[in-house]
């Protein structure tokens, strides 16, 4: 009962200073904001899936009422955009990541998959560079600094009143107030940081355990800082001294160094750009017209003998042969599309390495993993497309290589992403 009494009393007196109140007022402001602006980006990502149906619908009806007339499976293949998506998670909110920069929507046709996959690509993964203002923006960035103003002066500023001897004498006091006062300063913040995430992760139907893992996350983060400004503090320096010091270490910790991290990283893993793959796929396609067609089509049967006892092309023109080389240009490409995975896998590798020596590193990577808003997440996405856009490619050739008619009726019998 003594004890509850004295946290009560130092809640009071932590209280009575403005500034600590005003510090986790705006701590408390800042993460209702930032959590109510991811939501607001998730939201509104989730409204531009949902409208995907009625739109897809509209564009189908259009081109199937003119492609009913002829009944030209080439027409229908070139002419028929399919959408694909990636639904933001339940957690997404917390951790908006690649998603902010990385397309979540994206429509597709049976061309060359590498050309509209990497075309105006963004991928550019960071390792702890400022982003959009979300919870983990707040936790990351922010937090560690609302940290230095309750700690900096916790003993410093005692001592300077001339009464740190006085409150070490007292009973109960010593070391056993200020780890009272450290702890309820570190819960304080915990709490401010925690109530509004949990709220929201139930609201929005997170499991039990990654609200759990993220809670902890948050605890350790905070405790790395207070344990920052407990060991600043044993050196006695002023509290002017100890807020510059932290202040200084915040800055370098969180900013300085993950940016030259980063620009390290980039120089060792060279990666070419994602266009740079679409422009060469491109070529590759463009070029087509320049060659025999029979070249053409002898290369796309080596490689795809299922569609070989297709009849011999005639003089005019047939979308087979058009089909054919850009499916060609995807497998020329191939191996630099795979060279570019690997060298982005690569960073990603380093970078997460890398956070088990910078927690604000460390502490932004496993949010956006666990929100799966990274870059695992997006390249899993991709890898969802290449599997949607394979069974697109096979649904349009069964027309084109055996000159079946292709009429209305023929366009709900196309995968649909999403369905097996």
């Amino acid at each position: 009962m003594g004890e509850m009494n004295l946290l009560k009393h130092e809640l009071r007196l932590l209280f009575r200073q403005r500034l600590t109140s005003l510090s986790l007022m705006l701590l408390a402001l800042l993460t209702v904001t930032s959590i109510l602006a991811g939501i607001a980006e998730v939201d509104r990502q989730r409204a531009d899936i949902a409208a995907i149906p009625a739109a897809q619908n509209e564009d189908i009806s259009a081109i199937a009422s003119w492609i009913d007339e002829d009944k030209d499976p080439g027409s229908a293949a070139y002419y028929s955009f399919h959408p694909t998506w990636d639904e933001p998670s339940p957690l997404a909110f917390a951790a908006i990541g690649m998603r902010d920069v990385s397309p979540y929507i994206l429509r597709v046709r049976a061309l060359s998959l590498e050309a509209q996959i990497y075309d105006g690509d963004t991928f550019n993964p960071e390792l702890a560079l400022p982003g959009q203002f979300d919870f983990a923006f707040v936790l990351v960035f922010l937090a560690p600094l609302f940290v230095i103003v309750l700690f900096h002066d916790l003993v410093s500023g005692e001592r300077e009143a001339r009464r740190a001897r006085t409150l070490e004498a007292l009973p109960r006091g010593g070391r056993a107030l200020w780890r009272r006062r450290s702890a309820l300063r570190f819960g304080l913040l915990w709490l401010v940081l925690a109530a509004p995430f949990t709220t929201t992760a139930i609201i929005e139907n997170v499991g039990a355990a990654p609200i759990a893992l993220i809670l902890v996350t948050i605890a350790a983060y905070l405790f790395f800082w207070v344990g920052l400004a407990a060991l600043i503090d044993r050196l006695r320096w002023s509290s002017v001294a100890n807020a510059a010091t932290l202040s200084a270490a915040w800055l370098v910790l969180v900013l300085i160094v993950p940016t030259l991290a980063n620009v390290a990283i980039n120089r060792a893993i060279p990666v070419n750009q994602g266009t740079e793959i679409a422009m060469a796929n491109q070529e590759v396609v463009h070029g087509a017209w320049e060659i025999p067609r029979e070249d053409t089509m002898e290369r796309f049967y080596a490689n795809h003998p299922r569609w070989s006892d297709s009849e011999p092309l005639g003089p005019d023109f047939h979308y087979k042969w058009y089909f054919a080389f850009h499916q060609n240009g995807d497998e020329a490409v191939a191996p630099q599309a795979r060279a570019y995975r690997q060298g982005l896998e690569g960073r990603d590798a380093h970078a997460r390495a890398l956070g088990w020596v910078l927690p604000s590193v460390g502490v932004q990577a496993l949010l956006t993993r666990i929100a799966g808003t990274d870059l695992t997440a997006q390249l899993a996405y991709q890898d969802r497309i290449r599997a949607f856009h394979e069974r697109l490619r096979n649904f349009y050739y069964e027309y084109l290589f055996y000159d079946r008619p292709f009429g209305k009726d023929d366009f709900d019998r196309a995968p649909r992403f999403g369905s097996s």
